[in-house]
């Protein structure tokens, strides 16, 4: 009995496989004939251009940075004395963190940044 539910399973799945296969070269069948081809010889290259590239690795590089002005943020610190308010009260002191911004001058420089790795493909 357990020979028979075997051999129905794989008829079944033998019978899936065929219509699928089918289906779809009928598919294939009917797109291909539907749009025929546009390209021509002279658009289409004529080899591969896996010969012409090559992997790089990835790799720290250096780009120079001419001299720029620019908004630089500073934090200055104050202390606020305690004093007595007109009813008498004490009120403690603080420090307070005032922020503002000044335009700099900056000289050039050399800034460092990673390339990552990449196909490098030339023309020949």
């Amino acid at each position: 009995m357990t020979a028979s539910v075997g051999i129905r399973r794989l008829v079944a799945g033998a019978a899936a496989t065929g219509l699928l296969a089918g289906g779809a070269a009928l598919g294939l069948t009917g797109t291909a004939t539907a749009a025929p081809s546009t390209t021509t010889a002279a658009t289409a290259p004529a080899g591969h251009h896996h010969d012409r590239c090559e992997w790089r690795k990835g790799h720290w590089d250096k780009k120079w940075v001419k001299g720029h002005w620019e908004k630089k943020v500073y934090y200055t610190k104050t202390w606020h004395k305690g004093h007595y308010d007109k009813h008498g009260k004490w009120h403690t002191g603080y420090q307070g963190h005032d922020r503002h911004h000044k335009w700099v001058y900056v000289h050039g420089y050399w800034h460092h940044f990673w390339v990552k790795g990449h196909w490098h493909c030339h023309h020949r």
